[in-house]
Parts: structure tokens; C-alpha cells; sequence
């Protein structure tokens, strides 16, 4: 394949991907804003060193003109160790030849210049997974991780033909969450990478806030699931596996 064709091929992916959200997009709570996930394991022992590396890169992507991203430490669930969510808003605004200039400048200015930064992750790095999602605007991000320091990760591939209904899913369990006391749900939806399809994220003060809904009575949780749109509370899961092939929950912390 020629260089031409490659652009061709990689426009088209892109275009692809763009008509696919804008059809899911109702469903999944209009995910606009273009954001890259990546799901890191540390090489053992490194993990810590691995949370240092990324530390010192934070000034860095500033420098660069781009959002530092939002992260967290994994505590149970599965098997990555930090999940890093990088703020893009588009692909015509991050890769606008101005900004990557400044991103080239900024890296090349610092004490890790891109290839040896690069080098040094790997080291680190047991296995990294990259997506690209569509998810909330920046701002609904950004005050979800403001003040909390427990974080809820649900993953999911949809059954064929299920996404939208999936995403509406999601929709309707996160207006149950927030009825219940709890934060709604901030759902991202795949366009490139990774064999799933969606990801819900929500965001705690602390583990306790997290359990609070435990004290509720059965009733006002039931009364919280008919008002989203449920049979009961107890409904909820069930249906929600009539949508997925499959489902990963990951807990974890801040990192200070």
C-alpha cells in the first residue's frame, strides 16, 4: 500500500468511526468529546516507578498545549494497575499541525525527550492497552474527578445489534444511581482500539460513600428503578446482561 492509500485508508477509518457515534450517540448521552484510554500494568515491581514516570510527564503534556490527563490506581477487579484518561476534544484539534509543533517542543525541552520517555515506559510496562472513546464534555469529566478519591470502572461489549440499547441501559442505571444518592454514570463509547465496545465510569468521595446505598430499604430502591425506567432494582443486572457478551468491573483510588 502506498503512502496515499494509507492516508485514504486512515481517513476512512476515522470516517467510520465518526458516522458510527453519531448514530449511537442519543443512546450513549451525546459523547462527543474525544478522549484516549489507556490501561496500564506495571512489570513487576515497577509500579511505583511507573507512577513516578508518569508524574514527571504531567508538566510535560501541559508544556504541550494539551489537558493533563485524569488517572487512578486499580485496587481490585482486573488485571491493569493504572488507568490514565488523556483529554483529546477532537482528532482535527489534537493533531493540528500547530499543536503537535508544541507537543514535539515540550518534549524535546524536557528531561525525558519523546524516545527516551518511550524507552522508559516500556521498561516499566508489563502490557499497555490503548482505546479511543467518545465520551462527556471535558468540563463533566473534570467535575467528576474533583473532590472524590474512589472510582468505579464497568467495561462492556455489546451483544450484535445491542449497543444503543446497551448505552440507553446505561443511561437509565446511572439516573437510578443518582436517585439512590449515588453519581450518575459517565458512559464513553469505542470509536478505534480494544475489543469492547462501551465504559461507564462513576466517582466517590471515599469507599464509604461508595456503600452508602446499602442503608436504603428495599423499597426506595425499587421506587429509585421504576422512576428510571426498570421493573425493580433487583431487574436491573439481568437486563443488562441480556445486552453484553461481556462485563469487567475495576475498583481503585486516587493517586496523590
Amino acid at each position: 500500500m502506498n503512502a496515499r492509500s494509507k492516508k485514504m485508508a486512515a481517513a476512512f477509518v476515522i470516517l467510520i468511526g465518526a458516522g458510527f457515534l453519531a448514530s449511537a450517540g442519543a443512546a450513549a448521552g451525546e459523547p462527543t468529546y474525544l478522549y484516549r484510554t489507556t490501561f496500564v500494568r506495571a512489570a513487576p515491581g515497577k509500579l511505583l516507578e511507573l507512577i513516578d514516570l508518569y508524574k514527571g510527564r504531567m508538566d510535560v503534556i501541559a508544556a504541550g498545549g494539551d489537558e493533563k490527563p485524569f488517572w487512578w490506581r486499580h485496587t481490585q477487579g482486573d488485571q491493569w494497575d493504572l488507568m490514565l484518561l488523556f483529554p483529546m476534544d477532537n482528532y482535527s484539534a489534537f493533531y493540528a499541525p500547530d499543536r503537535v509543533a508544541r507537543r514535539t517542543k515540550a518534549a524535546g525541552a524536557s528531561s525525558f525527550p519523546a524516545a527516551e520517555f518511550a524507552a522508559k515506559l516500556q521498561e516499566c510496562t508489563a502490557w499497555r492497552e490503548d482505546i479511543l472513546v467518545y465520551g462527556p464534555p471535558l468540563e463533566a469529566v473534570r467535575q467528576g474527578f474533583t473532590g472524590t478519591s474512589f472510582y468505579h470502572i464497568e467495561i462492556f461489549a455489546s451483544r450484535p445489534g445491542k449497543l444503543a440499547e446497551l448505552c440507553r441501559q446505561r443511561e437509565m442505571e446511572g439516573a437510578y444511581q443518582m436517585a439512590i444518592g449515588r453519581p450518575g454514570y459517565m458512559i464513553f463509547v469505542r470509536d478505534l482500539g480494544a475489543p469492547w465496545d462501551v465504559f461507564t465510569l462513576d466517582c466517590y468521595r471515599d469507599m464509604k460513600h461508595w456503600a452508602e446505598s446499602g442503608d436504603l430499604s428495599k423499597e426506595k430502591r425499587d421506587q429509585a428503578a421504576r422512576q428510571a425506567g426498570f421493573e425493580s432494582s433487583d431487574a436491573i443486572g439481568p437486563y443488562m446482561r441480556t445486552l453484553a457478551d461481556f462485563h469487567r468491573d475495576t475498583q481503585g483510588v486516587a493517586i496523590r
